[in-house]
């Protein structure tokens, strides 16, 4: 197994102290898994996608349209 060191602030730090039962390095490594099944999952979804980058804009400036609409009220 490879090993990785990570640079966390000092705050976040004292609160991981806090709770020193919690293996840490584990919940580490299960986000860093569960990112990556994200990653794959994503993946093969645009693998079967006909989008252009320029579509996926579009539609993502009508979304954020619609959602300022939305909060606006």
């Amino acid at each position: 197994m490879v090993n990785m060191t990570l640079s966390i602030p000092e705050e976040l730090h004292k609160e991981l102290v806090v709770h020193s039962e919690i293996r840490w390095s584990e919940v580490a490594r299960q986000a860093f898994e569960r990112k990556v099944q994200e990653l794959h999952w994503m993946d093969k979804l645009l693998e079967k996608s006909t989008l252009t980058e320029k579509d996926a804009e579009e539609i993502g400036h009508k979304i954020k349209h619609e959602m300022n609409k939305r909060f606006r009220r």
